[in-house]
C-alpha cells in the first residue's frame, strides 16, 4: 500500500490498554475492530513500525513491512477469542521436536548431545517433559504424558506469547527452543544457533550454500521478530 498518514502516535483507550493511531484515526483490524494492545511499550513500538513505514507520506509501505502489527493483529483477532486450535498447532511440533532427532555422523551426534541435550533436561525439570532421544530421521514415539506437560507448557502462554510462538516453532522446528525462548532460558541468537546447528556443522565442510544461507537468515529474522514480541508483551 502507498503510504496515506503523515504521523503514528499512540492514545489510551476508555476500556484500557492503547491505540496506535494514523493521523488522529485508529489502526483497524481487517475485521474493522481497532487494534488494541496492553502495554505502552508496545503500542511506542507499533507507532514507530508505522512511522518508519514508507519513509514518509506517499512511499510504499506493505504488511511485509510490518511484521510486528501484522502478529498483534494475529493474536487480538484470530487467537484471542479462541486459542485452543493455535496451541493444538503448536504444541503437535513436540511430536517431531528437532532437538530428539541426532546425526548419526559420530561428530554431528556428538555436537547434538552437548548442545541440545541441556535444554533437554531443562524441559524434563521444569516443564515436566522428558523427550526421548533417538539417530536417524525415522519417528520415535514420545510420552504421551510429556506431550500433554509441553501442551499445557504452551497454553499458558498469552495470546501475543502464541502469535510469538506461532513464528518461532515452525521456524525452529522444536517446542522446546520456542518454550525456552519464551521462559527466557535462552535468547534469539541462541535459540536460532541451536536450531541449525547441523546446517552449520554441513557448511564448515562443503562451504556455503546461498539458497541454505537465505533460509537461515530468514529464520534468524522469524525468531528475532518473535522474542521481541515476547519482549514488548511483557508486563512492565
Amino acid at each position: 500500500m502507498r503510504r496515506f498518514w503523515d504521523t503514528a502516535a499512540i492514545a489510551p483507550l476508555p476500556e484500557g490498554g492503547f491505540a496506535v493511531l494514523l493521523d488522529g484515526r485508529p489502526v483497524r483490524l481487517p475485521g474493522g475492530a481497532p487494534r488494541r494492545v496492553a502495554h505502552r511499550r508496545l503500542a511506542v513500538a507499533l507507532a514507530a513500525v508505522w512511522n518508519a513505514a514508507g519513509g514518509g507520506k506517499g512511499g510504499e509501505a506493505g504488511l511485509e513491512a510490518l511484521p510486528l502489527t501484522r502478529l498483534v493483529g494475529t493474536a487480538q483477532e484470530r487467537i484471542a477469542p479462541d486459542p485452543a486450535p493455535t496451541v493444538a498447532a503448536i504444541a503437535k511440533y513436540a511430536e517431531t521436536d528437532l532437538l530428539c532427532y541426532r546425526a548419526e555422523e559420530r561428530r554431528l551426534a556428538e555436537r547434538q548431545a552437548a548442545e541440545w541435550q541441556p535444554l533437554l533436561d531443562w524441559a524434563a525439570l521444569q516443564l515436566d517433559a522428558p523427550l526421548r532421544v533417538t539417530s536417524g530421521v525415522m519417528p520415535v514415539a514420545q510420552d504421551p504424558s510429556a506431550l500433554a506437560a509441553l501442551r499445557r507448557a504452551v497454553a499458558a502462554r498469552t495470546p501475543l506469547e502464541l502469535a510469538a510462538l506461532g513464528v518461532a516453532v515452525p521456524a525452529l522446528g522444536s517446542v522446546v527452543l520456542g518454550l525456552a525462548l519464551a521462559l527466557g532460558r535462552l535468547d534469539a541468537a541462541e535459540a536460532f544457533r541451536l536450531a541449525t546447528l547441523d546446517e552449520a556443522f554441513q557448511e564448515a565442510f562443503w562451504g556455503v550454500d546461498a539458497e541454505a544461507a537465505a533460509r537461515r537468515a530468514r529464520i534468524a529474522a522469524e525468531v528475532a521478530l518473535a522474542r521481541r514480541l515476547m519482549d514488548l508483551a511483557s508486563s512492565e
